[in-house]
């Protein structure tokens, strides 16, 4: 960059090398000249040429940038609004200076910039989006690089901060917030900074499960340079049985520690037999001796996901975690969908920790943020539209009492509006307590009368709502951190259940978080993965390998046809279920839905 410029100065001051005047004429060949007045004393020194004028590289640039600005040819390099507003109204007032250029070379804040865009990576980012321009040619070029490197800085800072990818491009039903960075403060920032690296470390985010993961990476991509596929996993074949020939036989005896006269004998003999059922008891499986699938997969153990892998789930959950707020607030409640968990912070310290019971992959939990206001107990449940659509009123036509058999009530309020409610009871689908934070999906946290469902390692069941396995344990942990004291225990919750509804309205409103690890770092420093339940990962990494990445960071237009059916047709259609009209409400509702 340096030489580049060197090179423009000196062209430019060769240019403007004056000529300078002879100081007499010559006189023809065949004329005298006239005799001088008096001889010279000595040879006179020649005179010393005038300095070559100085040339103000920047200057040029100024000039370039003026006429990028003035032209409106800037929105061809920053085609984002926002960007491109910030970095004219910088342009502007400080005189058209280029921002990265100073005394014909790249400043120092310029190359701190540029290495921190070239190890974008190590951010769980791609370098590739913050192309980093060559700085060469002409002023007018340079002055073009100049505003290139603005906007890769500023699409780096904002992908540090929000994401590069918006989040309704992965899922529909997100809502952590409307977080759009300021580019005006994100540049002011960069350029007051005595740290630019510092800086560009604040505007992530700031959690430590961020960070753990961030420092996971660092290791996973060591890990990955290093990586040598090996693959000793025993294959699948026919079930072994004493005395058969399998060419999978030595690598049988290799697992498990057996030493043959012939190491390529491929006989299933008794002894490896022997073994193969000693493994078989450990495993409490059928300790007869056969290998058979069952038997092979356990001989075989897990299959090791690759550092690679690894890097591309770690890196989706850090984009995730750049959805979320930033400030998760003092006292919390998090819920990690596939983890099934659910975690209470207070104090910035976790205090309590359950199971969880969350939505299907047909009927998914959102992701959101949202402030619990009430827990009610022996709560009535007011079934939503979705589950009467999809799931009671296809039965009704051949089961016109689907309604009362399960308890529930179609009722008319003093309004007209008709609602279908299961009142409180041992049998209510909600349990005997509700935690509501009022969110536009209208989930929340509940117990449950199936208490079985815990007992599963994956408890992908419900319909959207968490079901909490301890619900009155959170219960006194909530209340006891969000009202005033005295506040009950377990066992005063417990002596409440019945059929009259208890509302406690908090005062200090815990923050809750529904959030989707498939990786973090546990108690222990350990990364934890977990099953792609429903498909996030997947989807951000389709984005980021498809042309849908030119626009990933750009919130798409809602679509109208996800919309469930109108409240009017809703309310037509139970009122058809009050009048016992519909007979055939499914499709009575679809039509009037359309």
């Amino acid at each position: 960059m340096r030489k580049v410029l060197d090179r423009l100065s000196t062209g430019l001051t060769l240019m403007l090398i004056a000529v300078v005047p002879a100081s007499a004429a010559l006189a023809a060949p065949d004329t005298a000249l006239p005799p001088p007045s008096s001889p010279p004393s000595a040879t006179a020194a020649p005179t010393a040429p005038s300095p070559a004028p100085i040339v103000d590289i920047d200057a040029g640039i100024s000039d370039a940038l003026r006429s990028l600005v003035s032209g409106g040819q800037v929105a061809r390099l920053m085609p984002r609004n926002a960007e491109r507003a910030t970095a004219t109204a910088y342009y502007k007032a400080h005189n058209f200076a280029p921002i990265w250029i100073k005394d014909s070379a790249l400043t120092p804040r310029a190359e701190a910039v540029i290495s921190r865009l070239k190890n974008a990576a190590a951010d769980g980012l791609d370098p590739a989006d913050y192309p980093i321009p060559g700085f060469n040619g002409d002023a007018a070029a340079l002055a073009q690089d100049d505003v290139r490197l603005t906007r890769s800085v500023l699409d780096y800072a904002r992908h540090l901060e929000t994401g590069r990818i918006a989040p309704a491009r992965v899922f529909s039903d997100i809502d952590y917030g409307v977080r759009a960075p300021d580019p005006a403060i994100l540049l002011s920032d960069i350029m007051s900074s005595s740290d630019v690296n510092a800086t560009f470390e604040s505007f992530n985010p700031p959690t430590a499960g961020f960070h753990a993961l961030k420092d996971k990476l660092a290791a996973l991509r060591a890990a990955a340079s290093a990586e040598v596929t090996r693959d000793d996993r025993i294959p699948n074949g026919p079930t072994l049985h004493p005395g058969m020939r399998d060419p999978r036989v030595p690598a049988l005896r290799a697992k498990l520690g057996l030493h043959a006269r012939n190491p390529n004998d491929t006989t299933y003999d008794m002894r490896a037999a022997r073994a193969v059922a000693t493994l078989q008891r450990h495993a409490r499986l059928r300790a007869d001796g056969a290998l058979d699938a069952r038997t092979l997969a356990v001989i075989n153990g897990p299959v090791a996901i690759p550092a690679s892998k690894q890097i591309d789930i770690v890196t989706a959950n850090m984009e995730r975690w750049r959805w979320l707020p930033h400030d998760l607030g003092r006292d919390y409640v998090m819920v990690n969908i596939p983890d099934y968990s659910l975690r209470v912070v207070r104090d910035g310290r976790e205090v309590w920790h359950t199971k969880i019971v969350a939505g299907r992959p047909q009927t998914p939990t959102p992701l959101l943020t949202a402030s619990m206001d009430t827990v009610i107990v022996n709560p009535s449940w007011h079934v939503p539209q979705s589950i009467i659509q999809n799931e009671y009123l296809p039965r009704y036509a051949s089961d016109p009492r689907i309604f009362e058999r399960l308890g529930l009530e179609v009722k008319r309020s003093p309004d007209g509006h008709i609602s279908v409610v299961q009142p409180p009871g041992a049998a209510n689908a909600l349990g005997r307590i509700k935690f509501n934070f009022p969110n536009r999906f209208q989930v929340y946290l509940h117990d449950t009368p199936d208490k079985r469902l815990f007992a599963s390692d994956k408890r992908a069941f419900s319909h959207g709502c968490m079901r909490v396995e301890d619900p009155t344990k959170f219960g006194e942990i909530i209340l006891s951190m969000a009202t005033p004291a005295p506040t009950p225990a377990a066992r005063d919750i417990v002596k409440l259940f019945g059929h009259e509804e208890h509302t406690f309205t908090l005062t200090n409103r815990p923050t809750v978080h529904l959030t989707y690890q498939t990786a973090f770092v546990d108690e222990s420093g350990k990364l934890q993965l977990r099953d792609d339940l429903y498909g996030f990962d997947a989807r951000i990494h389709d984005i980021l390998g498809s042309d849908e990445r030119k626009v990933a960071d750009i919130t798409p237009p809602r679509d109208p046809g996800r919309a469930l059916g109108s409240d009017k047709g809703y309310q037509e259609i139970l009122r058809r279920v009050e009048r016992r009209e519909a007979q055939n409400p499914l499709q009575f509702f679809e039509r009037i839905s359309r």
